[in-house]
């Protein structure tokens, strides 16, 4: 069976989107992972289908993993998908779709879209975490999907790819482990983010929930205040929006750019 695709990539963060409307295709999640192969396939962190909602929302959407699980919730996957709808189904400005995060609404403003994000919960400060390189503090929060936040003084130096994965499968996070990001403070409010996917199992050039969930952190413990603006690995740098009362957080948006990359073809 052949195929058209789109590529796209918000803050470096690439997925492969498909229109699947007619529902005529089964993607297996061996197909998500060859999909998303950057040897042998198109090269992807996650696959997205759009699919009809369930009377929920505008639209709603299939999301696959590099390695062929299905995702609750991406941040920069969903800055994507808006601009993927616009331009497939001729929405303009402002749309809604269904992710298994909850409602997500999309504002979309040229090649930059604002997206809220559900509202964060099972927010944990200060644990202390056992690690290969002594005990860590860390901190958790999840925006849509889990999030563990360790600061660190230069995230050049940070040790994403060893300490990473370590943290993403670690028993204190078990049984369905965490994404890990690595923040330095930059001063002002500014913060730099690097972090390791769980799903994509390594780093990504950009984390939308995870940038978010940074930024909340980093207002409470430190004091940054809304909008949090935040570098990622890929250059770019995103907008964190939030309010928080009474020790809660509420009303996150998040601001990036989604950009096409080109489309295609290929053979499932």
């Amino acid at each position: 069976m052949q195929i058209n695709f789109t590529k796209m990539n918000g803050a470096g963060n690439d997925f492969v989107l498909i229109d699947n409307r007619e529902r005529k295709i089964k993607l297996t999640p061996e197909q998500a992972v060859r999909i998303c192969d950057r040897h042998r396939g198109v090269g992807a962190d996650g696959v997205m289908l759009l699919v009809p909602p369930t009377g929920k929302a505008d639209w709603a959407w299939d999301f696959y993993n590099a390695d062929g699980s299905e995702a609750e919730m991406c941040g920069n996957g969903a800055r994507c998908f808006a601009r993927y709808v616009e331009r497939t189904a001729g929405v303009k400005g402002e749309l809604t779709f269904e992710t298994k995060a909850g409602i997500i609404t999309a504002k979309i403003h040229g090649d930059r879209v604002t997206i809220n994000l559900t509202s964060p919960k099972d927010l944990r400060l200060n644990e202390t975490v056992p690690l290969s390189v002594g005990k860590t503090e860390i901190h958790s929060l999840n925006t849509g999907v889990p999030h563990a936040v360790l600061f660190v003084p230069d995230a050049d130096k940070a040790m994403v790819s060893s300490v990473g994965p370590e943290v993403r499968r670690h028993a204190h996070f078990a049984p369905k482990g965490t994404n890990v990001n690595f923040v330095q403070l930059k001063g002002g409010n500014t913060i730099r983010v690097r972090t390791f996917e769980r799903g994509v199992e390594g780093e990504t050039l950009a984390c939308g929930t995870g940038v978010s969930a940074s930024a909340m952190i980093s207002a409470r413990l430190h004091g940054l205040k809304s909008p949090v603006k935040v570098h990622v690995q890929g250059g770019d740098v995103l907008e964190v929006g939030f309010q928080e009362k009474n020790g809660e957080f509420s009303n996150v948006t998040l601001c990036g750019p989604a950009d096409f990359v080109f489309d295609g073809q290929i053979r499932l």
